[in-house]
């Protein structure tokens, strides 16, 4: 059902329509265009008989008195088998398919399905005749390259169904009825597909559960000092240029988890266009396939409208509250959030509404408080648990983490990665200030051992600090020792190369020995005559321990590296001195 409208205000890309009857809040409308194109767009206020929209496409050639179409139909996405590995925009449009039908330059208008229709899914029965099932209970499942894909009772069912009838095994088309429910004389048919809106969060599960498992990313500082949950919320705040990006794309590549969504979310074409291109040719650890057979991009660029950029994170959301209800763990980063609020802030200003810290919506914090609340692990109604962790970088002006932004974000994250472009700028990767950053989260080394280690980290930093002002000479033998420490653990633990084939991904086991081996070093009583004395066996001892984190994990060459390294803290015991 819907009702047609004129449109009286076009600013920007918000269009202000008088429409008779009743519309509902969020409802999905499409302006047409004289050339008969259609729009679409999203109620976003309701004042009598007047809507404002927020459209997302180029509201150019739209013009005072064209019609507006409202539906009844909120801004949903479709479900199924078939969204891993896809790209889509932020309206679910596949772009592969955009590209064949309308060109490499997209014009607006063009809506296509998202999920493919003639694709042929194996499907098995789960559910027997005559049981009785509920909202997301499994009606049967199909394999989605190396996942078991469930199809479930729809999200919106009320109640108790009776299943009258399921598929036999076999193969089948989304659109196909696998299946039949039945309740009081009414009888519904399912399909493979499922659609929700998605500003309304799938909650659909016996209970939340507290996070109490790691998400090992395979990053020593984060695994190890910063911790993330899975089912965890953390951000990523830093400026242009300190990694954010290679950050993000090596957490997406080495996280244990099972599917990782990214939300491009306004960022910059060349970024986004650099991911598209590596990830279906990155090898992924897990299954030695692609990367891109895990992963579902959702592409929004700053080049796009501003407002196309909130539905990329809100479709992005929803789809791993999906595939969380499908039972795995699934990981999605956000890239940047900052984008998001920046398209918050220019509809709010459109829609006059009273201004925020630097001119911000004032319910900015309450809308990123939302989007990070729908991460978590949870418990199915079937007994397994599955999380959604959420990551999103933010990208403050100048790096000034006291913005509203980033303000807002850590008020809700449990964990914060902050980059450092004087990090970045010294080559020190990943660029986490380790001196900034924090994690509400308990890691895969106990907390006593990292609270220990840490503190040289923040003795050698005064120490630094101090030797500024009055200069190497004036520092005591003991302090510089303890500062050589410091850049001993920031060199050899905290810093990776992403490009060694050995140190891109440290497991966890690797990362405990090396964390054991450093910790030996750091505790170890040197004696040493003079500074340069110290300051290369100090030397000496980076580059063995750089060497034994290019070396493959158990081989001999190892045992040789860590035996030169115990070498030469033999040979400058105090006690020998």
């Amino acid at each position: 059902m819907s009702m047609i409208g004129r449109i009286v205000t076009v600013y920007g890309n918000m269009v202000t329509a008088e429409v008779e009857g009743i519309v509902r809040q969020n409802a999905v409308a499409y302006c047409k265009r004289a050339d008969g194109v259609k729009l679409m767009s999203e109620i976003i206020r309701v004042r009598g008989k007047l809507v404002d929209m927020q459209v997302f496409e180029l509201t150019r050639g739209l013009k005072v008195g064209d019609e507006v179409e409202i539906t009844d139909e909120l801004l949903s996405v479709e479900l199924g088998p078939g969204l891993i590995g896809m790209v889509y925009d932020g309206l679910q449009n596949p772009l592969a398919e955009m590209a064949i039908q309308h060109g490499n330059f997209l014009t607006p208008g063009h809506y296509l399905k998202a999920l493919n229709r003639e694709k042929l899914w194996d499907f098995t029965p789960v559910a027997s005749i005559g049981s009785l099932v509920k909202a997301s209970d499994n009606l049967g499942k199909v394999q989605e390259n190396i996942f078991d894909h469930f199809i479930m009772a729809p999200f919106n069912l009320r109640g108790e169904w009776k299943v009258k009838s399921v598929a036999p095994a076999g193969k089948y088309k989304v659109e196909d009825i696998i299946a039949t429910l039945e309740k009081d004389g009414e009888v519904m048919e399912i399909n493979m597909i499922q659609r929700w809106p998605v500003r309304m969060p799938l909650g659909i599960y016996k209970q939340r559960l507290l996070p109490t498992q790691p998400m090992v990313t395979k990053q020593r500082i984060i695994d190890t000092f910063f911790p993330v949950m899975l089912g965890g919320t953390y951000c990523i705040p830093g400026p242009f240029g300190a990694g954010k990006t290679v950050l993000q794309q090596n957490t997406s590549r080495y996280a244990d988890v099972d599917v990782v969504i990214l939300a491009a979310c306004g960022e910059r074409a060349g970024e986004v266009v650099e991911t598209l291109r590596e990830f279906p040719h990155l090898a992924d650890p897990r299954t030695g396939g692609t990367l891109i057979e895990r992963t579902i991009i959702i592409c929004n660029t700053s080049s796009m409208p501003v407002a196309a950029r909130e539905s990329s994170v809100y479709t992005a959301i929803t789809l791993g509250e999906y595939y969380r209800q499908v039972g795995l763990n699934v990981l999605l980063l956000a890239d940047s959030t900052s984008r998001w609020a920046q398209a918050l802030r220019e509809m709010s200003g459109r829609l006059e509404e009273i201004p925020g810290e630097e001119a911000f919506p004032a319910y900015l914090e309450t809308s990123i408080a939302r989007f990070y609340e729908r991460g978590g692990i949870v418990e199915l109604n079937d007994g397994r648990t599955s999380s959604l962790t959420v990551g999103g970088t933010v990208s403050p002006a100048g790096g000034n983490f006291e913005e509203p932004v980033t303000q807002g974000t850590l008020k809700v994250v449990g964990a914060f990665l902050g980059l450092s472009y004087a990090r970045s700028y010294a080559r020190r990767f990943p660029a986490i200030d380790p001196l900034e950053s924090w994690s509400k989260y308990s890691g895969v080394i106990e907390s006593q051992k990292v609270t220990w280690a840490h503190s040289f980290l923040k003795r050698g930093k005064t120490i630094n600090e101090m030797m500024q002002v009055v200069g190497e000479e004036g520092t005591s033998i003991d302090d510089f020792v303890i500062y050589l420490k410091s850049e001993l653990l920031d060199s050899v633990y905290l810093q990776q190369n992403s490009f060694d084939e050995v140190d891109a991904a440290c497991p966890v086991e690797r990362q405990r020995y090396l964390f054991d081996l450093v910790s030996e070093t750091l505790k170890h009583e040197f004696k040493f005559a003079n500074k340069p004395e110290a300051r290369d066996t100090f030397f000496a001892l980076t580059e063995q321990f750089r060497n034994w984190n290019y070396t493959p994990w158990e081989t001999e060459q190892l045992e040789e590296i860590e035996a030169s390294i115990k070498e030469i803290l033999a040979s400058k015991e105090a006690t020998n001195a």
